[in-house]
This record gives C-alpha cells, structure tokens and sequence, in this order.
C-alpha cells in the first residue's frame, strides 16, 4: 500500500474521475453514504480554494487509486476533516473491501491527530476515536414522491395537512407563487445568505456569513456544475419576490441539505417547510435517492423525516505531544456543548439566553 499527499491543485484529473468513479458505484457496494457531495472531490478543492493547508492523502494498490482521504492541516501536525463545522460527511471515500489502519494513515499524512464532527457511517478505524454518535435525519424519495408524501400523511398527518393548507393558503394570497429547483440567479443566493445571517443575529448563533471564507465558499460551490456534482439553489417565490430558499449540494444520489432560510414577514405560511416538501418533489423527479437534512435535532427535520443515519464526532491520535495537547483543549468543550444539547432542562434556557442575547445585538 502506497500512500501519497497532495496539495488540491497538484490531483490528477485521473485521479479526480477515480475518486467521482467510487462515489458514483457507492450505492452498488452496500456504502451509500461515500456518495455523499461533501465527500466528493469538488468540495476538497473548492475549500482548498477558500482555506490554507488542505491536502488529499491517495492510497494505491497496485498502482491503482484505492481511497481517497481529504483533510486540512496546521504546520504543528494538527488535522481535521475539510471544511470541519461547516461539512456534514467526512470520512474516507474507499473502494469495497478496502481497510486501513488509521494510525498507519495519520502518519502517512504528517498529522498527528485527525478530528472530525460528522463522521460519516462505516468508517469503523476512525469510529474507534468517537466520544459521540448522533442521528442524521434523511427524507427517502428513491420511490417517487408520491409514496413519501404517502409514508408523511401516515409518520406526521396533522403537521402533512397544515403545510399543505398553508401552501394552498399562500397560493389565495398571493399570485404567482412557483418553486424553483435550480435556481441559477446568483442574486437569490446573495438574498438567502442575508436571511441566514439575519436568522444567526436573531437567535444569538455565530453568523456564518460573516466570515469571508465560507461566505466565498458558498459562491464558488453555487457556480460549480457537473453531471456527478453541483450547489443547488432552490427558491419559493410569491409575487414574483423570494420567500424562502435554500443552498445545499448535490451529488448523482444524494441531496445535502445545507443552508435553508425565509423571510420572516412570509412566518405565517411556514415557507421553509412548504420549500422542503417541494425539494423532495424535485430531487424525487431528477433521481436522487434521498436529502440528507444533516445533524441536528429540529422539530421540522422529525416531521418531515423517513429514517435516520448516524454521525459521529471525535478524533483519532497518534502517541504524539501534539494530540494530547489537543485533547486537552478539545474535550472539556465538546463534552460541555454535548451535555447542553442533549438535555432539555439545560438546553432550553440557554437557547432562550442566546436568542435574548441575539434580540439585543439585531436592535443595534
């Protein structure tokens, strides 16, 4: 086993296809989650673009590409998964059968620790570092979207009935209410990326938008287009203005759902879920397999869910001075953040606090 690292700009266009051909085969192999876009070599490349110290490790076999493993580096050995906080899949993007010994690979890559928060499902020499697990709700639509509006009216009839009547509501009050799936306007996304930051300034969170690398990145991935890989702008419209859209990226199968957002004024119709639901119709119609909603509990993801997949956060470490340091930092912080997350008495008076806090930054 031969293991080289590259910078993103040095990978051959061989090896590009090679890495999209495992993708494309995943769901072949029993591995449909490798076909996740976050896992794909467009995005690598696109943060590459937008962050200093990303590399992709190829492993051969025989002279022939056998996984692929992207990462972003510090010069003090400290790794983590591409786009780490922003990404919702990582992990290695491997053919079938293929196993490695993650240590083995660490040191290949000059790291001595690899941390990661959206570990992707079957990556059992990275899950041995998982300090957590946690659901990733999917919507199925490999069956038409008839049959999962069928599976919603019977999971969720009371929340299916009101977003449909809310839809029918909307279309009374105002004229030409349409969806569009792949909306190439790039004004649209500069209109959502203001609603999100606006939602992150209201609600106390840290505005995404803010920093300039991801705010690049979401324009670099909007204007990247192939047949395996694309960022999907998708808009609901009335009277002709945007109402509610989101920003995700697709690859053959599979629909990530990244960045949705509405304006506020149009709350009474819900039209982030009616987006949703349209989504659905949409990626069931063009062939994707299903939309991964991404982690994170939220009562629309419950409802408008058909199973869950499972990500794990942690990390994976080599006897260094490096990863202990590391470790140090990093557990006290996770765990604290877990601990709140997963448990309602403490979770709800925090949110209230940040959404107190973020009433009082948006009225500066």
């Amino acid at each position: 086993m031969d293991i080289g690292v590259y910078r993103p700009g040095d990978l051959t266009s061989a090896d590009r296809s090679a890495w999209t051909a495992l993708q494309s085969k995943a769901h072949l192999q029993g591995t449909p989650e490798l076909a996740n876009p976050f896992l794909s070599p467009e995005f690598a490349l696109a943060v590459g673009r937008c962050r200093r110290g990303v590399r992709i490790a190829v492993v051969r076999e025989n002279g022939e590409p056998a996984a692929f493993f992207p990462f972003q580096t510090t010069a003090s050995g400290v790794g983590r998964a591409v786009g780490l906080s922003i990404s919702d899949c990582q992990g290695l993007v491997h053919r079938p059968g293929f196993t490695w010994d993650a240590r083995e690979l660490l040191r290949a890559c000059g790291l001595a620790v690899w941390e990661f928060d959206h570990l992707a499902q079957g990556q059992a020499p990275f899950e041995a570092g998982a300090r957590g697990t946690f659901p990733s709700p999917v919507i199925d639509v490999d069956q038409g979207y008839e049959a999962y509006l069928s599976h919603l009216r019977t999971q969720a009839p009371k929340f299916t009935r009101t977003t449909l009547a809310k839809e029918r509501r909307l279309g009374r009050d105002h004229a030409d209410v349409r969806y569009v799936h792949d909306e190439r306007d790039p004004e649209a996304l500069r209109t959502l990326m203001r609603w999100k930051s606006a939602q992150y300034r209201r609600t106390g969170r840290v505005d995404r938008f803010a920093q300039d690398w991801i705010s690049r990145l979401a324009h670099q991935l909007f204007h990247s287009r192939s047949e395996t890989f694309a960022g999907l702008l998708s808009v609901l419209y009335a009277g002709g203005e945007p109402i509610a859209a989101h920003f995700g990226l697709r690859s053959e199968r599979v629909l990530a759902c990244w960045f949705p957002a509405y304006d506020p004024a149009f709350g009474t119709y819900s039209p982030g879920l009616i987006l949703h639901v349209r989504m659905a119709e949409a990626a069931a119609a063009d062939g994707i397999a299903y939309l991964d909603l991404g982690r994170g509990q939220k009562d629309y993801k419950d409802s408008l869910k058909t199973r869950e997949l499972t990500v794990s956060e942690g990390w994976v470490a080599r006897r260094h001075p490096v990863a202990l340091g590391h470790r140090a930092r990093r557990a006290p912080v996770r765990a604290l953040r877990n601990t709140v997350l997963s448990r309602p008495e403490l979770f709800e008076p925090a949110d209230k606090m940040l959404k107190r806090m973020g009433k009082i930054r948006s009225s500066r």
